[in-house]
């Protein structure tokens, strides 16, 4: 649909927002009703046979300054930061995170759903439940011959290895097998059942017989017979507003977005709806949208000029993430890492793409993340971590089965100080599946579609993240000196510590790799402080957001209900990761699709559509 045609179209379901969970939603429910007449708006661009979405390897150029297919998100200075603003980037095209992250195939434990069906009253919402769902999304293709009770084989989206395994990967697996002997390799680190303290080769949302990543818009919209018909997508649409009357969402309003449209103008389009409409915008765009809307927290909506029509304070708040930080260490100059397709090397390029072309396989069909654990301490470990971490682990942890940290290697620089051409680095990413920490995202404008959100980030306002996190700099840092790969530490990005300090010295920093059997590194409280300091200072979100239009009661901050329906308005929904009433331990692109195929199921149970 041309996005300059007049809007008075009405349709059945509006879809204000573009990515992952909305496109399962459109997608399933346009396959099983093709009469459903359904419009999607999406804020960026479309992403249809885009090498930089369709090639793996390219994740990391989505954030780079002046990304148009990411937006960042720039937090208030924090002074648990060292005055940083951090800023966290959100999906800014078609597919949102599925289009553009790391490809990453990770599930979080099963007790995550339940705890959000029992300590959440959300019947429907258990383990159990969700389980068929979460197996239709998927075919996962490491078990040949073997089908095991919680994968899915013959979903849209493939599972695999992807097309490359990275020497750093055979290396940290190779590595973590003769160090951590409280730990063990295995072949399945996903099951969502007891897969605390189990390394694996990582898998990857990658088709093994393409190369190509496993995103949405290629697996549910494009390829699907009613898009373009009764399935209309509409990119550059920003959703200013849902329109509501005698209590029921009848439409939106929405402007074109100037970083897609080279003629955008400042019209307001309007489309109505006849059966619901559904926000479906993540956890960034969904709350400012109910808020524009005047559905929110009174203050935050008359200190906009936003006139009340629901009184929800929830909107906005119980903002999660994952805090997440890089370790990089210096490898052998002949070691294959992403950095030249990530800096878009001509020579590199050419070389991967061809491979990728003829045989759908070789470094652009990676991630180079081939490697990692979910990590929960051991009672040794919990006794190094220390006494700030203690009230969390018997509050949180001790009864429960919930992992702590997601530790694991990347063939590839990510950080603030990049090396100069032809030094190698690999990096250990480390961060927090369930920080205490939480933060929140508010409208700064009315009226405003371009305004950003307020955004308070929350990132270590506690000392038991900081606790954490800090023990998970050290793991990593002893993982990484052991490998036979590891050539010294990359000191831009490292911590500065006190002079004559051990854990600054000679040994501690060498250039070749510390035996197997080396002593670990000793560190004193002043390390500890620099540490710290470090972490403060280099500490990102993991581009994992949600929680924030959270699916709980309305008297505990919930925002919708069981069936995603918003509190206090009737024929409007979200869905997306925003609804998440506590934190997943997992990259969020597998939550963000489960619940795309629940709302999907629900939606077809009160249209009496038969399946989806």
């Amino acid at each position: 649909m041309d996005p300059s045609t007049p809007h008075n179209t009405e349709f059945d379901i509006i879809l204000a927002g573009g990515g992952t969970a909305a496109g399962v939603i459109a997608g399933r429910l346009a396959s099983a009703c093709p009469s459903l007449r359904i419009l999607l708006l999406e804020m960026g661009p479309h992403t249809q046979e885009n090498p930089a979405h369709i090639q793996p390897a390219r994740f990391l150029t989505h954030l780079f300054p002046g990304t148009k297919t990411a937006r960042p998100m720039v937090a208030r200075p924090s002074k648990d930061l060292d005055g940083r603003q951090l800023v966290t980037h959100c999906g800014q095209c078609l597919g949102g995170g599925s289009s553009i992250n790391f490809a990453m195939y990770t599930r979080p434990p099963g007790s995550d759903y339940n705890d959000w069906a029992n300590k959440f009253n959300n019947p429907g919402w258990s383990f159990d439940e969700l389980l068929p769902l979460i197996t239709k999304i998927e075919n996962y293709q490491l078990s040949p011959g073997i089908k095991k009770p919680t994968h899915g084989y013959s979903g849209p989206l493939k599972v695999s290895y992807g097309g490359y395994s990275t020497s750093i990967g055979e290396d940290y697996l190779a590595t973590v097998a003769k160090y951590d002997k409280a730990r063990v390799v295995m072949n399945d680190a996903n099951t969502m059942i007891d897969d605390n303290n189990h390394f694996e080769r990582w898998p990857k949302w990658i088709d093994p017989a393409t190369g190509r990543r496993s995103d949405v818009p290629h697996h549910y919209l494009y390829n699907n017979a009613s898009y373009g018909k009764n399935l209309q997508v509409e990119v550059g649409c920003i959703v200013k507003r849902v329109l509501i009357e005698g209590g029921r969402a009848v439409g939106v309003e929405y402007v074109q977005n100037p970083d897609v449209h080279a003629n955008a103008d400042a019209t307001i389009r309007t489309a109505k709806a006849a059966k619901m409409v559904v926000v479906s915008a993540g956890a960034f765009g969904s709350p400012v949208i109910l808020e524009r809307s005047g559905i929110g927290a009174p203050d935050v909506l008359k200190r906009n000029n936003v006139p009340v029509k629901v009184a929800l304070p929830g909107v906005g708040e119980n903002y999660n993430d994952h805090p997440l930080f890089f370790i990089p260490f210096l490898a052998p100059s002949d070691t294959v890492t992403l950095d030249g397709i990530v800096m878009s090397d001509p020579e590199e390029l050419k070389k991967w793409s061809t491979q990728w072309v003829e045989k759908a396989m070789g470094l652009m069909s990676s991630n180079a993340v081939d490697g990692g654990c979910k990590l929960r301490p051991t009672p040794s470990e919990l006794k190094a971590i220390g006494p700030a971490f203690s009230d969390r682990w018997e509050s949180f942890y001790a009864h429960s089965d919930k992992p702590m940290l997601w530790s694991g290697e990347i063939g590839a620089y990510v950080g603030p100080s990049p090396p100069p051409p032809g030094v190698r680095c690999f990096c250990f990413g480390t961060f927090g599946l369930y920080p205490s920490s939480v933060g929140s995202v508010h409208i700064a404008s009315g009226d405003d579609v371009n305004a950003p959100p307020e955004y308070e980030s929350g990132a270590l306002n506690t000392k038991e993240d900081v606790a954490m996190l800090r023990w998970g700099f050290k793991y990593a840092r002893e993982l990484g000196r052991r490998m036979s790969s590891y050539r010294g530490e990359y000191l831009p990005d490292q911590p500065v510590f006190p002079e004559g300090s051990a854990a600054g010295g000679p040994e501690a920093r060498r250039s070749t790799p510390a035996p197997i059997d080396a002593p670990d590194i000793v560190y004193t409280e002043e390390d500890d402080k620099a540490i710290d300091e470090y972490i403060r200072s280099h500490l990102m979100y993991a581009w994992h957001a949600n929680g924030t239009c959270a699916m709980k009661p309305r008297e505990q901050g919930g925002v919708v209900d069981s069936r995603l329906n918003v509190y206090g308005v009737r024929g409007l929904k979200v869905a997306d990761i925003s609804i998440c009433p506590s934190n997943v331990g997992t990259n969020t692109y597998s939550t963000a699709l489960t619940i795309g195929e629940k709302a999907a199921a629900l939606i077809a149970e009160e249209l009496g559509i038969a399946s989806v």
